[in-house]
Order: structure tokens, then C-alpha cells, then sequence
């Protein structure tokens, strides 16, 4: 099978990724009223981080200090972008919440760049977040402040993880890192959803979602990631996730009923061209350290 031909595969493996990573934020959601938000992201990474260290099998007894070191930053990321995300969707809609959270990595390819291209990018981005702020929740409310704030929190973690993400790329061979920084990530926020313990005691059944959510928006959308990463081109995978805040808004409007107007499409919108217009800008660019000048264009986004 030539490239050519494999393409449109790969294209529908990362759309496929966006779909099941944002339904099952969709699906965790509701978990939050009984759960909390912490617990919630604890437990989806603890069951993550085990089923991919059943499939890579690292070798943790092998790395040497400075490996471990730049796993564990990895993994602190890692925990600040999945416990912000859960919380920002815990108070906002969940399109709006993933909205807000692109600024990050749009900022650090700005940042890391240093052309007025790219820096308009991220003004464009957040004229849209501001419009996002005035129009409100859709449905006559105002925005949650903290929601807007634990959003831009996790989109700051976001850039973080594209950053100890490369180095741990560089440093550490094959896929177990990833694992890893997953357990890690699983015991920085544990206790912060420690008080929730008792609640999964006496609802037994939210189990069950606990596992769907660690399917939907970990295991599945990272080993789709994977695969299509293989067979596209970085511009190309990047404009793909670029329609991230399109598929979280469906989701929101399928399975949580959330309120969609024409001013959060055109601010969604916005930030779609900026994303896609930043990753183009980005493929455009002979940086040395291509993992990073690409900003989230090569970065997964499946444990978010």
C-alpha cells in the first residue's frame, strides 16, 4: 500500500481520535456529581497507565537518572492538563472549555517561533476566547470564572506536556515512558480526589464509566494517534486536530445537551483557522528540533 493511498486511513484515525476522546469527556462529565472531577481524573489514568504498561512493557529498572527525571516532569504536566481539563468542564461547557485550552500550545509555537505570523495567530485565538467570555454559556448564564481559569490552567499544562514530552522522546527509547508518566501523572492528582474514595465504594457501578472514560479518551485516541502519526505528515496531522473544538462542541450538544450559539461557532471557528493556520506556519519553518517548532501539531493529545 503506497502513501498515497494510505492517507485517507490515517486522516479518519485521528478524526476517529478526536471523536472518542471528546465523548468520552462527554461521558466522564456526569461522573462529576458523584465522583468529583479529581477522582475522575485519577482514576482514568491509573487505568490507563496500567493497561499501556501491560501493552509496552517499560523497562523502568533500565533508566538512568536524568530519563527518570524528565519522565516525572512529563508526568506532572500530564497531571496539570487532565485535572484542570476535567475541572474547566466540571463549571463550562465542554466546546468552550476546549476552546480556551487551545491558547496554550498556540502560544508556545508563538513563543518558540518568534514571527508576527504567529503571534497573530494567538491574538486571534483569544479575541475569540473574549467573545466566548461576553456571549456566555449559551444558554442565558455567564461563564464560571474559575471554569474559564482552570481552562486556560490546563491549556498552560498543555504547552508544558508538548515540551517534557519531546525531551522524554529524545532521552527515553519506545513507548514506556508514556506509561509511566501516565502512573505518575495518576499519583500527583490522586489527592486531590482522595475524599471521593468512598463514594466509587458505594456506587460500585461508576466503575464501569471509570473504565469507559479510560477507553475512550486515553487507550483508544492514543493508539489511533499513533498509528496515523506513522502515515501523515506533521501539517497534515496537525490541521486534523486542529478540528478538536468542533467535535468536543457535537459531543457537549449530543450527550449533555449544551447550548450552542452562533457567536461560540465564529469564536470556534476562529480558533480552528488559528490552529490550523499556526501548524501550517509551523510545517513552513526548518527548526532543527521539529518536535517542538510544530508545537501541538506533533504532539498527541489523547491524554487529555
Amino acid at each position: 500500500m503506497n502513501s498515497l493511498s494510505r492517507t485517507p486511513v490515517a486522516a479518519l484515525m485521528v478524526v476517529g481520535s478526536c471523536v472518542s476522546l471528546q465523548f468520552g469527556a462527554g461521558i466522564a462529565t456526569p461522573l462529576f456529581a458523584l465522583l468529583g472531577p479529581a477522582f475522575t481524573t485519577t482514576a482514568r489514568l491509573l487505568i490507563a497507565g496500567i493497561v499501556l504498561a501491560v501493552v509496552f512493557r517499560p523497562r523502568f529498572w533500565s533508566w538512568k537518572r536524568r530519563q527518570w527525571r524528565a519522565v516525572l516532569l512529563f508526568g506532572v504536566a500530564m497531571a496539570g492538563m487532565n485535572g484542570c481539563f476535567y475541572a474547566a468542564i466540571d463549571r463550562i461547557p465542554l466546546g468552550i472549555a476546549v476552546t480556551i485550552e487551545f491558547i496554550g500550545p498556540l502560544a508556545l509555537a508563538a513563543v518558540l517561533s518568534r514571527r508576527l505570523r504567529d503571534l497573530g495567530w494567538v491574538l486571534l485565538a483569544a479575541a475569540a476566547i473574549v467573545v466566548l467570555g461576553v456571549d456566555g454559556a449559551g444558554d442565558g448564564r455567564a461563564l464560571d470564572p474559575i471554569g474559564i481559569l482552570f481552562a486556560l490552567a490546563a491549556g498552560a499544562f498543555w504547552a508544558g506536556y508538548i515540551l517534557a514530552g519531546s525531551r522524554v522522546g529524545a532521552l527515553v527509547p519506545g513507548h514506556g515512558a508514556l506509561a509511566a508518566a501516565v502512573l505518575v501523572g495518576a499519583v500527583v492528582v490522586a489527592p486531590f480526589g482522595a475524599a471521593s474514595v468512598g463514594s466509587l465504594v458505594t456506587h460500585p457501578a461508576a466503575l464501569a464509566g471509570l473504565a469507559a472514560v479510560a477507553l475512550l479518551s486515553s487507550v483508544i485516541p492514543y493508539s489511533l494517534e499513533f498509528a496515523s502519526m506513522r502515515r501523515l505528515d506533521a501539517r497534515t496531522f496537525g490541521v486534523l486536530l486542529s478540528l478538536e473544538p468542533v467535535v468536543a462542541t457535537l459531543a457537549g450538544w449530543m450527550l449533555l445537551g449544551q447550548t450552542v450559539t452562533w457567536l461560540h461557532v465564529v469564536a470556534m471557528a476562529a480558533v480552528v483557522v488559528a490552529s490550523t493556520g499556526s501548524t501550517l506556519s509551523a510545517a513552513q519553518r526548518a527548526d532543527p528540533r521539529p518536535e517542538v517548532a510544530e508545537g501541538h501539531a506533533s504532539a498527541p493529545k489523547a491524554l487529555v
